[in-house]
C-alpha cells in the first residue's frame, strides 16, 4: 500500500518526505520511535456514518468523540468499525490504515487542531512506514470535511491536574523552607 500513497502524492503534486523507521502498530509507538509530539502524529480511525464510512484523521495525543463526528456530519448513527471489520471492508491490515480516504473508497473527516500543526506525520500504508506532509495539504487533496471532534474532557482533566500537582509541589516547597526557617 505504501508505493501507492506516494503514487498517489506524487500524481496529485503534494510535496511530502518519506519517513522510514522501525516497525510499530500505533501511533504512540511511531510517536516514541520518532522523537515526535503525539500532536505531530495523525492518526485515522475507521467510523461507520450511518450507511458509509469515514476516516476520522486526527491528532495522536486526543481521543474522537463520537458525539461531536455524528454533529459534524448530520448523522443519525456513529460508531467505530472493530479491526476484523475494517480489515474485510479496506482489504487492509488493521493500524495500516491511512487518511487517503480517495485509496479506501471513503471520505475523510479531519480534525480542526490537524491544522495548527504546521505538518504531520501520517501512515503510508504499512507498519513501517510513513510521509510527513502539510495537515494542510492533506485537508486539500482529500477534499476532506473539517470539524471538532476531539473529546476535551480528557485534555481539561489533565490540565487540571497539572495545575493541581503544581500548587503542590509549590505548598510542600514553600512548608519545607518554613521549617527549615524555624530550625
Amino acid at each position: 500500500m505504501h508505493k501507492k500513497v506516494l503514487k498517489h502524492l506524487d500524481k496529485h503534486k503534494v510535496r511530502y518526505t518519506p519517513v522510514p523507521h522501525k516497525t510499530v502498530y500505533t501511533a504512540y509507538d511511531l510517536a516514541n520511535t520518532l522523537k515526535k509530539k503525539l500532536n505531530e502524529i495523525a492518526k485515522t480511525l475507521v467510523v461507520k456514518v450511518d450507511k458509509r464510512y469515514v476516516l476520522v484523521v486526527l491528532p495522536a495525543n486526543v481521543r474522537v468523540d463520537l458525539q461531536k463526528v455524528k454533529k459534524v456530519l448530520k448523522a443519525e448513527s456513529v460508531h467505530l468499525l472493530p479491526e476484523g471489520v475494517m480489515e474485510k471492508i479496506f482489504k487492509i491490515k488493521a493500524g495500516t490504515v491511512t487518511p487517503f480516504g480517495s485509496l479506501h473508497g471513503a471520505e475523510v473527516l479531519l480534525d480542526k487542531a490537524l491544522l495548527k500543526t504546521k505538518e504531520v506525520i501520517v501512515n503510508a500504508g504499512s507498519f513501517t512506514d510513513a510521509v510527513r506532509m502539510k495537515a494542510k495539504d492533506l485537508h486539500k487533496l482529500e477534499n476532506a470535511t473539517l470539524g471538532d471532534v476531539r473529546d476535551t474532557t480528557i485534555a481539561r482533566l489533565k490540565k487540571v491536574a497539572r495545575v493541581v500537582a503544581k500548587k503542590v509541589v509549590k505548598k510542600t516547597t514553600t512548608k519545607k523552607k518554613v521549617l527549615k526557617r524555624k530550625k
